[in-house]
C-alpha cells in the first residue's frame, strides 16, 4: 500500500486521492495537487521568428507575409522592415512602430530577423 502525504493544513493522516489528480483531507476539506509544488526554475521565455532565430528586444525584423490590419487600416506589406521591436507576453508577442501605420502588435511567426 502506498503512503499518502499528511494534510499540509492540519497534518491529518486520513488524506485520500480523488480522481481528478488532487489529494483531499476529509477533516479540514483542504485540497492540493498530487504533483507537489516543485521548485520553480528560472526559465525565461524565448521568442523565435518564423525561421527559428531567437529574437531580442531592440532587434530589427522583416514582415514575411502581407498582414491585413483590423478596422480597415490597410495592409502591412511583405518585406516591410520594422526596427527596434519590444517583446511582450501574450498572443501578439511583438510591440513595435511601423512607419506609416503607427504603434501595433505583431506575432513572431510572421516576421524574420534581419
Amino acid at each position: 500500500m502506498t503512503s499518502l502525504p499528511p494534510c499540509p493544513a492540519c497534518s491529518s493522516t486520513l488524506t485520500y486521492e480523488d480522481g481528478s489528480g488532487n489529494y483531499v483531507c476529509p477533516e479540514c476539506a483542504h485540497e492540493w495537487p498530487v504533483q507537489g509544488a516543485a521548485p520553480e526554475e528560472d526559465t525565461q521565455r524565448v521568442w523565435r521568428d518564423a525561421a527559428g532565430n531567437v529574437l531580442q528586444d531592440g532587434d530589427a525584423v522583416t514582415v514575411i507575409k502581407d498582414l491585413k490590419l483590423k478596422g480597415g487600416g490597410g495592409v502591412v506589406k511583405q518585406g516591410t522592415k520594422v526596427k527596434n521591436i519590444r517583446l511582450v507576453d501574450g498572443d501578439h508577442d511583438i510591440d513595435c512602430k511601423i512607419e506609416g501605420f503607427g504603434a501595433m502588435s505583431l506575432k513572431s511567426e510572421f516576421v524574420r530577423k534581419s
